[in-house]
């Protein structure tokens, strides 16, 4: 299976050399986790390392606040747009999930002219405004999904989780239709805030199941090393695992 790297340091080990190619890859994680910042960086390693063109989908941000963030990772995005090596569309997800659905519209025609091969789709939380039916709002998810795959195009898709700290409230559509989901984290250890990182379903594809830690550093996302010695780190509040030992046996 031919693999498309991210480039991002420790993520493409955990990925087991990267994602799949032409697939879509979910990730997930509560504001200021990085998720927009591991699209845009996905995207830049993607022109300057692989000469692959990459496309911006946001239902969010205007550009211009895309090219103000990336220029703080020194990620000159205005100057990649004007080699025609990348894109960034504002739109609604009302109009570009009928847009991309339809012959000749303008994100197909936008893939077309610059021969896009990534996308990242910032965020699919709007998705959940076209309807309030789950049955009918993963059908709308599948079919989008499966439009940008048509495209030959590697995404990936951004959601935002609104718990802080602790478990995810339970998923019952948008990560079963992706390839690959990862989550990224809040977690307190020792009265300070830490981030976590876990890929949590990659179909088709052996990866890493352990939690690591990473940081947003000058330069991006690192990932780093795993949790050592410690359990319940999805929970938000991880303890070290011998004092749970403790706790379990000798307190009784």
């Amino acid at each position: 299976m031919e693999r498309v790297k991210t480039g991002i340091k420790g993520l493409d080990e955990m990925l087991g050399g990267g994602f799949i190619r032409e697939t879509a890859n979910l990730v997930e994680g509560a504001p200021g986790t990085g998720k927009t910042t591991l699209g845009m960086q996905f995207i830049y390693n993607g022109i300057v390392i692989d000469n692959e063109p990459g496309l911006i989908i946001t239902f969010e941000e205007f550009p211009q606040q895309y090219y103000h963030d990336a220029a703080a990772f020194g990620w000159d995005f205005v100057e990649l747009e004007k080699q025609g090596m990348l894109r960034i569309v504002m739109t609604s997800p009302e109009v570009s999930r009928l847009d991309i659905e339809s012959v000749g519209g303008m994100i197909e025609n936008h893939i077309q002219e610059m021969g896009a091969r990534r996308v990242v789709v910032d965020s699919m939380t709007h998705f959940a405004r076209l309807s309030q039916d789950p049955v009918e709002l993963r059908s709308l998810e599948f079919a989008f999904i499966n439009a940008l795959k048509r495209q030959d195009l590697t995404s990936v898709l951004t959601r935002e989780n609104s718990v802080l700290l602790g478990e995810s409230p339970e998923d019952t559509h948008l990560s079963f239709v992706v390839d690959s989901y990862t989550i990224l984290r809040y977690v307190e250890i020792e009265s300070a805030i830490r981030k976590a990182l876990l890929v949590l379903k990659m179909r088709g594809s052996n990866h890493a199941k352990d939690i690591r830690q990473y940081d947003i550093t000058s330069k991006g996302i690192e990932v780093q090393s795993k949790f050592e010695g410690r359990e319940g780190i999805l929970s938000g509040s991880p303890r070290r695992m011998a004092d749970s030992f403790v706790e379990a046996f000798v307190k009784r």
